[in-house]
């Protein structure tokens, strides 16, 4: 592996001197402090490629440096360790971002490797996300009107919205109005019928997902079904799929003869969307570069 630059931050100065001497034996620019305080005010905290900070028994004990790089939006991975895996701030420590966990002692083997496996995933996770802020791309589907088609397709969709940092899948229903709509599309748009097709536009940014379906069928009168706002009506049967896509999309939208259908997804918050924003050009430099 590259030579990278690492920082050391641990109270206990026998646990420090062991990471230091291992870290550097691999050919990293090590640098070793036991003064949180002063770890946490270094103007050079983005120049580190990964950060190693032991816990401590007091209330924000070792995720004082996690919470100074989320609220400055620097992507340097931490590792942070313990004697106990069960520590009170370990939980909090993965919710702010910590990229892995070392236990103390440290055993050689699992502290290479735990390192090695970091500072893989700044390469390869960070760098690659560098360029996702000036993701604009279009994906389109023609289709004929075959539900057996609408799995692959739509998690192929929802996953690439999930890269890109819109949703965060396992907490999405985006898949629901996804999956309501291709079939509305199908069965009461093109009547079942595989002659006619179903086109999909998917238009993709780290900001927003748009969706835009189109099937070959007569259309329908979108203000015939119940009020999609009125949570009440969930429950009738009814124009239902229309009712879930309303309540789960952003924005929802008919052409006037209502077999194209446009719906937008904004970004949801998450770490994944957050790092991605941080990583944007500034509105004002990008405008006078």
């Amino acid at each position: 592996m590259d030579k990278r630059r690492i920082l050391i931050v641990d109270s206990n100065a026998e646990l420090r001197t062991l990471l230091l001497e291992v870290l550097s034996e691999l050919g990293h620019d090590v640098v070793a402090t036991g003064n949180r305080e002063d770890a946490v005010e270094r103007d050079d905290l983005e120049d580190f490629d990964l950060i190693i900070s032991d816990l401590t028994d007091e209330a924000d004990g070792g995720v004082q440096i996690l919470s100074e790089l989320k609220r400055k939006r620097l992507l340097v991975p931490i590792v942070v360790s313990s004697e106990e895996a069960n520590h009170h701030g370990v939980v909090k420590a993965f919710k702010l971002g910590a990229a892995n966990f070392l236990r103390r002692p440290y055993d050689d083997a699992e502290l290479r490797n735990i390192v090695e496996k970091t500072l893989g995933y700044k390469l390869r996770f960070v760098e690659d996300m560098k360029v996702l802020p000036f993701v604009h791309e279009k994906i389109e589907f023609e289709l004929p009107s075959d539900l057996s088609l609408m799995n692959g397709v739509l998690h192929f969709l929802h996953e690439r919205v999930a890269q890109l940092g819109v949703i965060r899948p396992e907490s999405s229903n985006l898949f629901i109005a996804l999956d309501e709509a291709f079939v509305n599309a199908v069965k009461h748009g093109n009547r079942g019928d595989t002659s006619k097709l179903v086109r999909i536009t998917a238009e993709l940014s780290s900001k927003e997902a748009r969706f835009t379906i189109e099937d070959e069928g007569d259309g329908f009168k979108v203000n015939e079904i119940p009020d999609p706002l009125d949570p009440a009506n969930l429950f009738k049967a009814s124009g239902r799929g229309v009712l879930l896509i309303y309540n789960i999309m952003d924005e929802v939208a008919y052409n006037e003869r209502g077999n194209s259908l446009t719906m937008v997804k904004r970004a949801e918050s998450s770490l994944d969307h957050e790092l991605i924003e941080s990583l944007a050009p500034d509105d004002a430099s990008a405008a006078n570069s």
